[in-house]
């Protein structure tokens, strides 16, 4: 009993140093061009676990960075792109299914923001398996005044903040599910971005993801 309380007190003791932001799992994208590693959100959790899903089948395997946009975003996840032949209109495919908006204030379309593809449905379903990491630019005070007059929804100091100094797409706030953000490798994402690419924005050399592998956190005590 003794050592059950000290062991107790001390995983409390411990609880309390850990960040705030600590997720369950995270993901390592292992492109052509780099490792990009990214943290989902639990507070997203029907993204969150169809990612962990998808990464564990080996699903993105071989798939294509198709869409790039400097100062927006890359998208990738099309299952029809990892045979596509260069030049291949892409972003049409899909899994058959769709994940229900998850829409969470603290989460936005910052840089470095993951968030999940869709097409133009009422409900704002997400692409089963598409899904795109913001590269975006930085906005003003008077931008980010206009997008919250059109949106009705304002915006906090932090986010403010965050849309003038670091940038992102405050324009797709509560209309894509963001579920997650990178943590590690931005400047991969900024290479895969700046690759030249056609009309159709898909790169003109692929940006292929070799392989998405997802990893559970666990914090193990003695009890």
């Amino acid at each position: 009993m003794y050592c059950k309380k000290i062991c107790l007190t001390a995983a409390l003791a411990l609880s309390t140093l850990l960040p705030a932001s600590a997720q369950k799992y995270k993901a390592i994208i292992t492109t052509t061009s780099g490792n990009i590693v990214l943290k989902l959100y639990d507070k997203t959790p029907q993204h969150r676990d169809n990612f962990v899903k998808l990464a564990k089948a080996h699903f993105y395997d071989s798939t294509l960075f198709h869409r790039v946009i400097p100062e927006f975003m890359i998208q990738g996840g099309d299952p029809d792109s990892k045979q596509a032949p260069k030049g291949k209109m892409l972003g049409g495919g899909d899994i058959g299914y769709t994940v229900p908006a998850e829409f969470v204030d603290e989460y936005y379309h910052k840089r470095g923001a993951l968030a999940a593809a869709r097409d133009n449905n009422p409900q704002k379903a997400s692409s089963g398996c598409q899904f795109y990491i913001v590269v975006g630019k930085k906005f003003t005070d008077a931008d980010l005044d206009n997008i919250e007059k059109r949106t009705g929804k304002p915006y906090t100091a932090e986010q403010r903040e965050t849309y003038k100094t670091v940038g992102g797409t405050p324009h797709l706030d509560h209309n894509y599910t963001v579920y997650g953000e990178v943590t590690k490798g931005m400047d991969i994402v900024d290479k895969i971005v700046n690759a030249p690419r056609n009309a159709a924005d898909r790169p003109d050399e692929d940006q292929r993801m070799l392989k998405v592998r997802v990893k559970k956190k666990f914090l193990f005590f003695w009890m």
